[in-house]
């Protein structure tokens, strides 16, 4: 598996317990709450709907090509109708809804309690009662928009990246096109 540091776009200084050579081990991120906070998602859709949750994972999913990082998402499922919505699994994103009697904060307290010991994890919410229990338990927690301009930054230095290998490609087809096509 494949580890890339992060870099935070704010302060993590060993004062605050944190490790900056630390690998992430995984992301936990509170689906509603990121949602809410990003409304250029799916605009005209509603922050609960699956138009919005789908625009989410895809986003998250990118994120991860570009960091090599693994992401959970975790929704509020409760109260949904029968069938919908589905827990969803992909190599890059793991999609959690909760069920009748628990919460998606609840959960995710839970598995950054169990993911502690493999490493660092990082819990992204705007809820202050989850940061600080996060927290606590030796976790570190990102606000929405710090998380937002994360996954921009990231996804822009993917792409930079490409268009470096693309140019540099080129030119090298360029210098030896005869040789290239054999």
């Amino acid at each position: 598996m494949r580890f890339r540091r992060i870099e935070f776009p704010f302060s993590l200084g060993v004062a605050n317990g944190y490790d900056a050579h630390m690998a992430l081990m995984r992301i936990l991120v509170d689906g509603y709450s990121l949602l809410h906070n990003w409304p250029e998602l799916a605009p005209g859709h509603p922050r609960h709907s699956e138009r919005a949750r789908k625009e989410l994972v895809h986003v998250l999913t990118r994120y991860h090509d570009a960091t090599g990082t693994p992401v959970t998402v975790f929704f509020d499922g409760a109260g949904a109708p029968a069938g919908v919505p589905k827990p969803e699994l992909t190599s890059a994103v793991e999609v959690l809804f909760s069920r009748a009697g628990q919460t998606a904060d609840q959960m995710i307290e839970r598995a950054a309690y169990r993911f502690n010991s493999y490493g660092e994890t990082l819990v992204v919410t705007d809820d202050h009662a989850e940061r600080d229990v996060v927290s606590g338990m030796g976790g570190s927690v990102a606000s929405c928009a710090n998380f937002i301009r994360m996954i921009g930054d990231a996804l822009t230095e993917l792409q930079d990246e490409l268009q470096n290998y693309n140019r540099t490609e080129l030119n090298r087809f360029n210098r030896h096109p005869r040789r290239n096509l054999k």
